[in-house]
This record gives structure tokens, C-alpha cells and sequence, in this order.
């Protein structure tokens, strides 16, 4: 059982871009914000690529939904997520897309989408309209989530992070979301949501932004008296337990992250090898990013087996070790695709 927790699909109505090539959607100021690539809306090729790397399913979520404030749209991608299911029964797993912001509106399309449309978990972004995750605008839509048991997935912010040395070399992609991701997972700690709502799911891509690489020092400015900030309100927050207790037992990581797509085997399995390490495996998920970061079936077939030649955990990832603390009834939605008639099979 492999399950790729890191897919995204465009519905064609909403892909803009250039039909026949991948192009660099702009933000305001010019910078490149989000790859408008045509194989978005391409869900048979979805399907071909996870034939030739061995997944057995895609979780999809919509770069266009991640930090939308518009109901209607949000609506359009979830129903347009619904009819992929159902178009490739077992082979697609569809994630909510709401207004946070909006508590009653988010709360009710989080329910339709729970409820009637099966979804096991909601996406988005990593800052909310330049509000950060932990903003108590934002606590509402916390714990519906909780309430509803659907896990939460944070993806990059769609946008370039507002701070100006970002304005060339593609850096607001390169380091700023990554960034940005580290930065939600270090507040959503301390201001104690994880306290507060103790059954919260949380998965983070991209390892949460390399977030293992920083642990020496972030462990090390969270000790507040020692470095000054114990009596600051903004900056001396601590939660209830020792970090580590949330970065290994409470969040979760998907291995994705490392861009492509000419050196998927060896940049991915670095990328993968280097979080194995740092961060504790059993939260820790497998995805591949298609088609973003990896496009052509040999190259996700290529980095599914470098994951897989890493041996021991990284084997047990690419076997679909931990997919069901995120989706605890993922055999049933499996067994979806074993029990269509043969003729229709894709």
C-alpha cells in the first residue's frame, strides 16, 4: 500500500497558463509564485505515473484552494475533487478546500465535504491572507477540525513571502515557503493550539520546510530565561510539554520538498535521507509533489525506488508505513479500485 500525501490537481476551469508548457504564474511585483503547469488538470496521466512508481493512491489538493477566500470557489474545487474520486475509484483521495477565515462558512463547507463527500482531511496554506496560523481569527476552523477528526495538511503559501530581499533569483519559491513552513510549525507549538485541542492531526510538507536542520537552535532559543524573553509576551510563549514532544509525537511530515525534476533519484533521496534522519519516523508520510516538483513517469518512478533503496525506514515509507494515522479507513477507500469491474479498471 503506497499513498502519495502530497498531489495536486487543478480543475481545468480554474488552471490558468499556457496549455502546452509549464509556466511561472506572477505575483504583483513580478515575482514567480506558482508553477502553472497543464498536467494540473490531467488526472489520466495522474493515474499513468502512479502506475509506473508502484502508488497506489494520490492524495490531491488544489494550489488554488489553498488560501481562498471565496466559498463559491472553494465549492467548485471540492465538488470537481469529488467527481475525481469517482472517476478513478481508489486511485484518488481528495482533501477539503475552505474560506478559514471565514468561521461559519468554512465550518459548513467542512462539514459537506466530511459528511457527504468523504473527505479525511481540509488543506491550506502556511500563512492565510497575511495572517499566521496561529492568529485567534484562525481558532474556530482549529477546532472544527478537531471536532470533524479531519486532519489538516499546510502547504507553502501560494504567494512570495512580503519581505523584499526575496525580489530576485526565484527565492520566494526557492527558501521562502520553505521558510514560511518552518515559521507556522514553530508558532503553532508555542501559542498551545496542540494543547488545546489534543486529537488535532497536523501534516506539514516538505519535512516542514527542512525544519530538522534548524532543531539545534531552535531547541535552543526556546529556553526563554536563558536568552531574554521569558517576561515578553509575543516571544517568550512556551506550550505545555518540551518541543520535541510535538515535533515527534503530535505533527506530522510529508518527505517531499527537493525540487527536480532532471535529478529526481539523487536530489529527492538526499532530501528524504537527510529528513530520516533528523526527524522521527513514524511521522513521517510519503509524497512525491507530482506534478510540480517530479512530472514524467520515469522520474517518480525513479525517485520512488531511491526512497526505496535507502533501506529500512525509507523502504517502509515507500510501503505506505504511518498513512493510516492520517487516514485511518485508507483500506477501504483502497479496496474502491480492487472492487471495480475489471473492464473499467484504469
Amino acid at each position: 500500500m503506497l499513498i502519495d500525501f502530497q498531489q495536486h490537481y487543478t480543475p481545468p476551469e480554474l488552471l490558468k497558463g499556457d496549455a502546452g508548457m509549464a509556466t511561472a504564474d506572477l505575483d504583483r511585483d513580478g515575482n514567480p509564485h506558482y508553477l502553472l503547469n497543464p498536467l494540473l488538470a490531467d488526472l489520466a496521466a495522474h493515474v499513468r505515473v502512479m502506475d509506473a512508481a508502484g502508488i497506489d493512491a494520490g492524495v490531491l489538493s488544489c494550489g488554488s484552494g489553498f488560501d481562498q477566500p471565496d466559498l463559491a470557489v472553494c465549492r467548485t474545487i471540492n465538488d470537481r475533487m469529488r467527481e475525481a474520486e469517482r472517476a478513478y475509484p481508489g486511485r484518488f483521495i481528495a482533501l477539503a478546500h475552505v474560506p478559514a477565515l471565514k468561521p461559519a462558512e468554512a465550518a459548513a463547507e467542512l462539514k459537506r465535504c466530511a459528511v457527504e463527500l468523504g473527505f479525511p482531511g481540509v488543506v491550506i496554506a502556511s500563512e492565510l491572507q497575511d495572517q499566521p496560523l496561529d492568529s485567534d481569527a484562525l481558532r474556530p476552523f482549529w477546532k472544527i477540525c478537531a471536532d470533524l477528526d479531519r486532519y489538516v495538511f499546510i502547504h507553502p503559501l501560494p504567494r512570495v513571502i512580503r519581505w523584499a530581499r526575496m525580489d530576485a533569483d526565484d527565492l520566494g519559491r526557492m527558501l521562502g515557503w520553505e521558510f514560511s513552513l518552518m515559521t507556522a510549525a514553530v508558532r503553532l507549538i508555542n501559542c498551545g493550539l496542540l494543547d488545546e485541542l489534543p486529537s488535532l492531526r497536523i501534516q506539514f510538507a516538505h519535512f516542514a520546510g527542512g525544519i530538522g536542520r534548524y532543531l539545534g537552535r531552535i531547541r535552543g532559543l526556546q529556553q526563554r530565561d536563558k536568552w531574554g524573553t521569558a517576561a515578553l509576551t509575543r516571544h517568550g510563549r512556551q506550550p505545555k510539554m518540551p518541543l520535541d514532544h510535538y515535533l515527534a509525537g503530535r505533527l506530522f511530515y510529508d518527505i517531499a520538498g527537493w525540487a527536480g525534476p532532471d535529478h529526481a533519484a539523487e536530489w529527492g533521496a538526499d532530501w528524504v535521507k537527510f529528513g530520516l534522519q533528523e526527524l522521527a519516523f513514524s511521522q513521517l508520510v510519503f509524497a512525491t509533489d507530482y506534478p510540480q516538483a517530479v512530472r514524467e513517469a520515469s522520474e517518480v518512478a525513479a525517485y520512488t525506488e531511491a526512497v526505496r533503496a535507502l533501506g529500512g525506514n525509507g523502504r517502509a515509507l515507500a510501503a505506505g508505513a504511518n498513512a493510516e494515522k492520517l487516514i485511518p479507513d485508507i483500506g477501504r477507500r483502497l479496496a474502491a479500485r480492487r472492487n471495480r469491474p475489471a473492464e473499467v479498471r484504469a
